[in-house]
């Protein structure tokens, strides 16, 4: 008879209370020895609280933790990493004007002077035992997310970590850096290390996971072997129904042009040029989509669009009129809206759901009796947008910080396309979403597309924008490497576009 492996980690009936929310309801938890464990949920399902708890940063309301089957009580992350865990978050906490290794010895207890040579010793130890290749000297602001991310892994295992927990780890890596990720962490759990891997994208979970725990509404639903499920059954856990993976896109019959871009040019934040002479156009009930790496000048492209970035050149018409360099209320007032890709910089989170419902349409005059608002309609209109959008909100008056990131991108898109906009922008529109947040958002734009609404879609996702564009532009480094087809297209030709490695002729806008 086999020994009985112990689970290096075991979490038996944990709970966790916010105000008005039950983040985690009684869910056991274990992972065994050098295994990769996903941790796979909607928005909101209770991942990232949960290990928030294992990890120190907050204490349950009730259940016990077990590591390496002793119970232990965990107050704060530096008890966390005492006991060997180890936490890389989503967003990375890296000094940025600081080096490598100062990062990775940022906090440790030990010589009053840096200790940088047995530092960078040990640094390039990680790094060729993993293949993690970063450069001690080198400061944080020069390096990719991926590279940051590499830094936040040796830091973690620097300090002894041999329970590693990532964080929705691949939210902003290349397709390239996603690969090279895997690789690291399957060779750690080949070494005898643990993974705990939070994420909502089931095709990474397939790939790199060897087994699979669902949150669901902060409850277990299931614990599969990741060998014997599959995305579909997968889905259906998370969200508690089936899931389209493949949406249908009826042929739709182009109107007049609505965005007309010809030659423009912009800088980005340093003043540097980010946007080289693009010209575009996209007629009604026509989906363009944009495709690139991250940091292309797709920011740019649309700020500019958007007017919250002035043109250095070149025009931008909508509708026949120019609208290059105008302020955002002129714009709006074109019938332009505007999803960013970070879509906190639009919304304010101390604010209610209501109000941030309101927050371009507060001067209406269905809005507004004599001096004061009409609180009554306001309401009203708050009540319609949550009730058509699905917005799961506790209240119309709960701060928008509170929802999860699925239902404030619900709260944004209500907001956005509640009228009947001429021109959509719509910058990453599921970055970090789950799936049924994703199907959503993909029906809502084709929906505009149907009722001849112009969508510019900007996504770093190929096959989104392949899914829901009729053309897509590629942009590398600030220019239109080409315009082609979304069905029947190479991806091959789209990649190397996407690399700067090949050109198409671009029609002149107007042509």
């Amino acid at each position: 008879m086999s020994e009985e492996v112990i689970p290096v980690v075991s979490m038996r009936g944990i709970e966790k209370r916010f105000p008005g929310v039950l983040a985690n309801d009684r869910v056991d938890f274990e992972v065994r020895p050098g295994e990769i464990h996903a941790l796979l949920g909607e928005n909101g399902a209770g991942k990232t609280t949960l290990m928030n708890i294992l990890y120190g940063i907050y204490q349950p309301d009730g259940g016990e933790i077990l590591i390496r089957g002793e119970s232990v009580v965990i107050h704060s992350p530096r008890e966390a990493i005492e006991l060997g865990i180890g936490m890389v978050h989503q967003h990375f906490r890296l000094v940025t004007s600081h080096s490598v290794a100062e990062n990775i010895v940022l906090g440790l207890p030990g010589n009053l002077f840096f200790p940088e040579q047995a530092a960078r010793e040990k640094i390039e130890e990680f790094s060729d035992r993993y293949n993690l290749t970063v450069d001690p000297e080198a400061r944080i602001w020069q390096l990719s997310a991926g590279e940051q991310q590499r830094v936040e892994i040796i830091k973690a295992l620097y300090r002894g970590a041999e329970i590693l927990i990532m964080d929705e780890p691949t939210s902003m890596l290349t397709p390239g850096e996603v690969e090279d990720l895997f690789t690291v962490l399957r060779r750690m759990a080949n070494e005898g290390n643990t993974i705990i891997f939070i994420s909502h994208k089931l095709d990474e979970v397939m790939a790199v996971s060897d087994r699979v725990t669902v949150l669901r509404q902060g409850r277990v639903e299931a614990t599969l072997e990741t060998a014997q499920t599959e995305k579909r059954e997968l889905a259906r856990l998370m969200v508690g129904r089936e899931v389209l993976f493949r949406i249908e896109k009826n042929e739709i019959k182009l109107g007049e042009e609505v965005l007309r871009i010809e030659g423009l040019h912009a800088l980005n934040d340093k003043g540097l040029p980010a946007i080289s002479g693009v010209s575009l156009r996209i007629a009604r009930g026509e989906i363009l989509g944009i495709a690139g790496v991250a940091g292309n000048g797709q920011r740019e492209l649309v700020e500019t669009i958007a007017g919250l970035r002035p043109a250095t050149g070149g025009h931008i018409f909508v509708s026949g009129h120019e609208i290059t360099s105008r302020s955002p209320r002129e714009i709006i007032e074109k019938d332009v809206c505007f999803v960013p890709g970070e879509r906190l910089t639009a919304l304010v989170p101390e604010m209610s759901v209501t109000e941030n419902l309101i927050l371009k349409t507060y001067r209406d005059q269905r809005f507004i009796r004599g001096l004061f608002f009409n609180t009554r309609e306001i309401n009203s209109h708050a009540d319609d947008l949550i009730e058509r959008y699905a917005v799961t909100t506790p209240t119309r008056d709960t701060p928008l910080k509170l929802l999860s990131g699925g239902n404030i991108q619900r709260v944004m898109l209500a907001r956005e396309t509640s009228g009947k906009p001429a021109l959509l922008i719509a910058a990453h529109p599921t970055s970090g979403l789950d799936v049924g947040a994703i199907e959503y958002i993909w029906q809502l734009l084709l929906k505009e597309r149907e009722r001849g609404t112009a969508v510019l879609l900007v996504s770093e996702d190929l096959e989104e924008a392949l899914t829901l564009s009729d053309r897509i532009a590629v942009i590398f480094e600030g220019e239109l490497m080409g315009i082609v087809p979304s069905v029947d297209t190479d991806l091959e030709e789209i990649g190397l576009m996407m690399a700067g490695a090949h050109r198409l002729p671009v029609p002149e806008a107007g042509e």
